[in-house]
């Protein structure tokens, strides 16, 4: 059954303020912790292992709370669980900001990544929405919010922590959130106005179970998945191990190490912006992802070959590869029809690449302590990057997720 079409909206200002907010506050709860360890140390006893929970919780968090976040969307509404999912966040913030102890520590951070997590996947259909013509412009502006997310934390907590106390620090940023639940409060009232006017009823969620129990069966949803999976696996594992590749085979001090892991970071910035603007105007965007592994491919060709030459063209072209993160955010709406298809491919794509990306840094561990050489590792995350190839050779076929799906025991009359 298809959903009647909402009213045209006059709030679409509103809308992009709300959308603008919600992207910049999903990443500060990844970013702004790790800064103040050593500050929360002094009060709360921070061993190794902690540590490491609390730096393998985004990942799982995300992966596991967006799988669930389609089926929030369809049973409470999509406005409603974006504003959940803020309130939730930043509860979380401020719950951290004023935990006594580490068990409250880690309950602030599974709220507040919980919230991030359903955040994460709510938000292309939240784009494509309210804007389905600018799918594109929006992609990329919100993949640049979410890298300005992600950056300005770390700049900001730790002198921050210094100066007011790490508590303090933690909570402001529960203080920043709240930006992103007010004007989600406004659009969720008047949402309900309209709907209410226009006796749509309580939500114009579609009942459409199939888009959520069967989206594991479409051939559109695992390439997605896989081009999402190829990305995260190589961040994670990247942003764990890649100065110390660095200072082992490159022969690079400390300093150094850390400013190439900054370029790496940085040069995705404008693939960012650029690779969703493209996307929406290609026929074929298999050959963007067949760009992204060609980035891979050079960047650790050459960190396995002659990586102390020209070591920041090789970490350059390695923090390109992850163009096919902000391809697979904007496949989520060029490969569905409908808002709710949108959230249905977006918790799948962000389930299962989150799922994989935790076990990158993990796996290259595992495997360089078993070896003693970075060789294997850096052919592991090579081999993930090849592996989205087929996920490109399947997506030159211009297929939406319904028509995976149309085959599927659907809803009588949706066919």
């Amino acid at each position: 059954m298809t959903a009647a079409p909402l009213p045209v909206r006059t709030g679409r200002i509103l809308a992009l303020v709300c959308i603008v907010l919600l992207a910049l506050n999903l990443r500060t709860a990844v970013a702004s912790l790790s800064p103040v360890f050593d500050e929360i140390d002094a009060d709360i006893p921070l061993s190794s292992v902690a540590i490491g929970v609390l730096g393998t919780l985004p990942p799982i968090c995300f992966a596991v709370f967006g799988l669930l976040a389609p089926a929030i969307g369809r049973r409470i509404g999509l406005d409603t669980g974006i504003l959940l999912s803020a309130v939730v966040m930043t509860v979380g913030h401020l719950v951290r900001g004023f935990a006594p102890d580490y068990s409250v520590l880690l309950i602030g951070s599974v709220l507040a990544l919980a919230g991030v997590g359903v955040g994460n996947v709510l938000l292309p259909p939240a784009v494509k929405r309210y804007f389905p013509e600018r799918i594109g412009a929006l992609t990329a502006l919100t993949s640049a919010l979410l890298a300005m997310s992600a950056a300005v934390p770390p700049l900001i907590s730790a002198p921050l922590a210094t100066s007011a106390g790490w508590r303090t620090d933690l909570a402001v940023w529960g203080l920043i959130a709240i930006t992103a639940v007010v004007p989600w409060v406004v659009l969720w009232l008047r949402e309900r106005r309209v709907r209410s006017a226009a006796a749509l009823g309580d939500d114009p969620e579609v009942e459409e179970p199939a888009l959520l129990g069967r989206t594991w069966r479409s051939p559109v949803a695992w390439s997605t998945a896989t081009v999402f999976a190829a990305s995260s696996f190589n961040a994670y594992a990247m942003f764990a191990w890649l100065p110390q590749i660095l200072v082992d085979t490159a022969g690079t001090d400390a300093f150094t190490a850390g400013a190439l892991l900054s370029l790496y970071a940085i040069v995705g910035f404008p693939a960012g912006i650029l690779v969703p603007l493209l996307a929406v105007r290609m026929r074929n965007t298999g050959l963007l992802v067949y760009a992204g592994v060609a980035f891979f491919l050079i960047g650790y060709g050459g960190l396995l070959l002659v990586p102390g030459t020209a070591t920041w063209l090789w970490v350059s072209a390695a923090g390109l590869g992850p163009l096919l993160f902000p391809l697979a955010m904007v496949l989520i709406n060029l490969r569905t029809r409908t808002h709710q298809g949108s959230a249905a491919l977006s918790g799948f794509t962000q389930g299962v690449g989150y799922t994989v990306g935790a076990t990158g840094p993990l796996l290259l561990g595992l495997l360089h302590q078993g070896t003693g050489s970075w060789t294997p590792p850096l052919l592991l995350v090579t081999a993930m990057g090849v592996a989205a190839i087929p996920a490109g050779i399947a997506l030159t076929r211009p297929r939406m997720l319904e028509d995976d799906l149309a085959g599927d025991a659907l809803p009588k009359g949706s066919r």
